[in-house]
């Protein structure tokens, strides 16, 4: 059985992170966008991030453009953004294709995991969470419309667990 440890990522910055050094943390997965209605979710985001890391939670945020071309900048003009508007303090991946016959790997495994409304693997739009329990293979998903504040109660349970 795989688990979400089993996968690596580019951090923003161009680095390769193997997802097994977030082993025992609980992750809160989100396919990110700076051009988005709900690009403000940056800022709930970052909240969850400073209220709950020191428990063991850790937020990584991958920025994808395939909705609508909202993310269309460089690595490199993404990871400012999200700094200077919103103070982002969590790990940004570099830009990733969450859907589709180039969706990441870890993206796969997550849709497979959690499947969507009827089933359904697709990612509908920016700013869907996965979360991530500490075992690495519990995941819950949540769409873009649920609020980062919303699901603090899930996170906060996964954490006790």
């Amino acid at each position: 059985m795989r688990t979400v440890y089993d996968f690596e990522a580019q951090t923003i910055d161009g680095h390769t992170v193997g997802l097994n050094a977030y082993q025992g943390k609980v992750l809160l997965i989100v396919n990110t966008a700076s051009a988005c209605g709900f690009t403000p979710q940056f800022a709930g985001l970052e909240e969850l991030h400073q209220t709950f890391a020191d428990q063991g939670l850790v937020v990584l945020g991958f920025p994808c453009n395939q909705f609508g071309s909202q993310d269309p900048g460089s690595n490199e003009d993404i990871g400012a953004f999200c700094q200077k508007n919103y103070g982002v303090s969590f790990p940004m991946m570099a830009k990733t294709e969450v859907n589709g016959v180039q969706a990441h790997p870890l993206y796969q495994w997550l849709k497979a995991q959690a499947p969507g409304v009827l089933g359904s693997e697709g990612i509908k739009w920016n700013f869907t969470k996965f979360l991530v329990a500490k075992d690495g293979v519990s995941v819950k998903r949540y769409g873009s419309v649920d609020s980062p504040a919303s699901i603090s109660k899930d996170i906060a349970a996964a954490l006790a667990a």
